[in-house]
């Protein structure tokens, strides 16, 4: 898609989701707050916008850029949850000579509330990973792989749970499968579990033990596959429970959240916003405390550095 074209399609507002249905609006009686997701994928290192002479995503980007427009939506929006959904690192001379630090310092002073890994994030190798954790200063969760016999044993959490407007917000994380697209000796003896699995075994978790209101996924497993390999709508289809999935890893610049119905009829939006933090996606809930499910009232796509 042309970036012209893809700018002027890129806002959506509520009735973009006016799709979703009478299964995700709340009920009538009852005060509710807005919630407002935040979210990016697939950074890649690039620090600094593109480029004005760059043939593609030509003055997009850049970190500066990205914090100013996320402090703009701060200042008029008290609860704000910002994600991402992992690849940050590869892809400029910024990692090959700093290795990650300034990408964590950088969304630490954004502060993002969390992240989960992609399998670029394991370039430097697991002693690699290690060395730059202290410059996060957001958590990372991951549900699916385990650490156990590695320098990271114990280090990472499945998930974590945020009280904004009023409500529980669970959030948790799924890694795609490094063998084949990760060197051997990077993730050394880190087991990749089923993300199936291990997605339903979250939602138990969040749901009936944590009593949350809602349920976040962050994937890495990528958007869409014609193939057998799991994707974020083939997770949410056997997966009821989640309510948003965030993924990355495909690069997919989506306009606008795309609903899946799952198990039980319970429908899970999935959204991706490209890649390079060319954008950053939005989406307002409406929420209440213990009254499922939420509902979804409005997303945009903002594209960073173009109004900023």
């Amino acid at each position: 898609m042309q970036r012209r074209d893809f700018l002027q399609k890129s806002l959506v507002g509520t009735a973009g989701l006016s799709l979703l249905g009478p299964s995700l609006v709340a009920n009538a009686a009852g005060s509710t707050s807005r919630l407002i997701i935040l979210h990016t994928n697939d950074m890649h290192s690039r620090i600094e916008p593109f480029p004005d002479n760059a043939p593609q995503w030509a003055g997009l980007g850049g970190m500066a850029r990205r914090e100013a427009l996320i402090d703009s939506v701060r200042k008029q929006e008290p609860n704000v949850l910002l994600l991402d959904s992992g690849d940050i690192w590869q892809g400029t001379p910024y990692f090959n000579f700093f290795q990650g630090e300034l990408e964590y310092k950088l969304m630490s002073r954004m502060k993002y509330d969390a992240s989960t890994f992609g399998n670029h994030d394991f370039d430097n190798g697991l002693e690699g990973l290690q060395k730059q954790l202290p410059n996060a200063g957001f958590p990372f969760l991951i549900a699916n792989y385990d650490f156990k016999g590695t320098p990271l044993a114990g280090r990472f959490a499945p998930y974590k749970i945020f009280e904004k407007a009023g409500a529980r917000i669970g959030v948790f994380g799924l890694g795609i499968e490094l063998k084949g697209l990760v060197a051997d000796k990077n993730f050394g003896a880190t087991q990749y579990l089923d993300p199936v699995a291990i997605a339903k075994a979250q939602v138990q978790q969040l749901r009936e033990r944590e009593k949350c209101d809602m349920v976040i996924c962050l994937s890495h497993l990528g958007y869409k596959y014609e193939s057998e390999k799991l994707d974020d709508r083939k997770l949410a289809a056997q997966v009821g429970g989640i309510d948003l999935i965030l993924g990355g890893h495909t690069h997919t610049f989506m306009p606008a959240p795309e609903p899946i119905t799952g198990p039980n009829g319970h429908i899970t939006l999935i959204n991706q916003v490209g890649w390079s933090g060319i954008n950053l996606g939005r989406i307002d809930y409406e929420m209440r405390r213990g009254a499922q499910p939420v509902r979804a009232t409005g997303a945009l796509v903002l594209p960073v550095g173009a109004t900023c």
